[in-house]
């Protein structure tokens, strides 16, 4: 078969790292930043945010430019998945801020509303933010922008392998951002060490678990909070009952998600599970939608500005190295050009649970299907696996989608859609087990970031009411009474376990006509 021909890698200027000295300089600088207290200021904050987005607008060609060298990726692909949504997200948090940084009452308690209880929300104070190469402005800007909206000073280490964006960013941060509260650090392994080796407030890291558990062992050290956010193998459940899912629809969202940055993305569609009798018709969807997508005529993928490129040669033979080893069969693509960087959309059908596709998160553009003989077949192989970043079932029976919901874990569950949630800040983004934990995005970024500090004020006059009094020594028996009284201990008023220790006819303690 004879492949169209590719388009050449742009030359690539070798990134400078910053010097181990510099870094600990950088890490200093931002502590005395911080405890300045000037990022308390909310119109502080504000002006910081304005300035990012500023950074973004101003410089917008710039970015299209280190991207398209970085990644290979379209300004459209660029727009929809990192200026644009990075841009509408610190829009959203500038909007937000100043209702969520002000201190919040706790809800009414009869116990403790005279001490007035509240919850403040105080930074938390430097912050360490790692991010990869997929996404480099997304990765990094998005948590970025929630901490700099709770009052954070932030050191931005971003991946030594996007190194067009990693020194575009490096430059441009100084002369838009206080370079006392935030600073790009630049480098690779030697570099993410030290900067591990110091203590910080908060680590947010981005990338993979095996990364990800060297991170969480550094933070330990210092017991340093972390935010993980990492990735693993997001399944496609397709309902293949007869008037189950729309195929045409899966093909084209599915094979959309699977190719939005060459597959180089967490929450990618990683693989399909479709019953076994309806396999090669979806194969046939798949195909269609291929031709659209990266028509022959046009050059088909390899000769298609629309399809991103792999970010190195490692992660290309990486990837090659899979292929090479599947036991499934190749139905589309299979074209690996290494002087490109070029991996075309792949799609291998007749995957089985041990096959090289189904080990590790691809991160790339490559797809198996896995045929199963039922729905439950195919959720003992998602649930015999560990928790997915995602996971997407399509199916026009809303039943059949919340019985997958229910059945499994996953940092998200999206019915017939793939990756939208990460741009989608009114709800948490965020993994479980190996996928990660914390959470990021919005209010639930910015709550990341938060220290929510509890806060009482008790007023002097409570010392004279008797049922405070018992809190002072000398202790006396006679006031035990009154402690269990205040308490409201007694009899649990809930029905017991049959054959549990215990007897019958529990009573109410006073504090039951408030619902305890």
């Amino acid at each position: 078969m004879a492949f169209s021909t590719g388009r050449p890698l742009p030359p690539r200027v070798p990134l400078q790292y910053t010097s181990l000295d510099d870094i600990v300089e950088t890490h200093a600088r931002t502590k005395r930043g911080f405890n300045t207290r000037k990022t308390r200021d909310i119109a502080f904050r504000k002006q910081q945010l304005a300035q990012l987005a500023h950074l973004l607008q101003d410089n917008t060609s710039r970015f299209e430019e280190a991207l398209k060298i970085d990644l290979g990726r379209h300004p459209n692909d660029t727009h929809l998945a990192e200026l644009g949504s990075v841009h509408a997200h610190i829009m959203h948090v500038l909007k937000h801020i100043d209702s969520w940084t002000q201190t919040r009452k706790a809800p009414f308690d009869i116990l403790w509303f005279v001490m007035s209880p509240k919850i403040r929300q105080d930074p938390r104070g430097v912050v360490l933010i790692i991010a990869p190469f997929n996404y480099p402005l997304y990765t990094s800007l998005m948590p970025m922008a929630c901490a700099v909206a709770a009052g954070n000073t932030i050191v931005l280490k971003p991946s030594e392998s996007t190194m067009a964006t990693s020194a575009l960013l490096a430059e441009l941060f100084p002369k838009y951002l206080d370079p006392e509260c935030y600073a790009v650090v630049n480098g690779a392994i030697a570099e993410t060490s030290k900067l591990l080796s110091l203590r910080w407030d908060h680590i947010f890291f981005t990338g993979s678990p095996s990364v990800g558990k060297i991170v969480a062992t550094a933070a330990a050290q210092h017991l340093t909070p972390v935010t993980l956010e990492l990735g693993g193998k997001s399944p496609v459940f397709v309902d293949s009952s007869p008037s189950g899912s729309n195929f045409p629809l899966v093909a084209r969202r599915v094979l959309w998600g699977k190719t939005l940055n060459t597959g180089q993305t967490c929450m990618a569609p990683d693989y399909i599970l479709v019953e076994r009798s309806r396999q090669d018709e979806l194969v046939e969807e798949l195909k269609k939608v291929y031709e659209t997508f990266w028509p022959k005529a046009e050059g088909g993928p390899r000769g298609s500005e629309s399809l991103s490129r792999i970010v190195n040669e490692r992660q290309f033979d990486r990837l090659k190295a899979m292929l090479d080893k599947t036991d499934g069969k190749v139905v589309l693509g299979g074209e690996c050009v290494r002087e490109e960087l070029f991996i075309a959309p792949t799609v291998v059908k007749d995957c089985t649970g041990d096959d090289s596709l189904l080990q590790d998160e691809i991160f790339g553009p490559l797809l198996p299907i896995v045929p199963v003989d039922s729905t439950e077949e195919a959720l003992a192989f998602v649930n015999s696996r560990e928790h997915p970043l995602a996971l997407m079932a399509f199916s026009n029976d809303p039943k059949y989608r919340e019985y997958i919901f229910n059945q499994t874990q996953s940092g998200a569950c999206l019915a017939n859609e793939c990756l939208f949630h990460a741009g989608c800040f009114v709800i948490p983004f965020g993994g479980v087990g190996t996928s990660g934990y914390g959470k990021s995005l919005g209010y639930y970024g910015f709550e990341t970031f938060s220290h929510q500090r509890a806060t009482i004020d008790s007023p002097g006059w409570l010392d004279y009411a008797p049922v405070m009094k018992f809190k002072y020594p000398p202790f006396k028996n006679a006031d035990l009474p009154l402690i269990r009284w205040f308490w409201g201990e007694g009899p649990v008023n809930l029905p017991r376990v049959p054959g549990t220790p215990g007897s019958e006819g529990a009573k109410k303690g006073w504090l039951s006509i408030f619902g305890w």
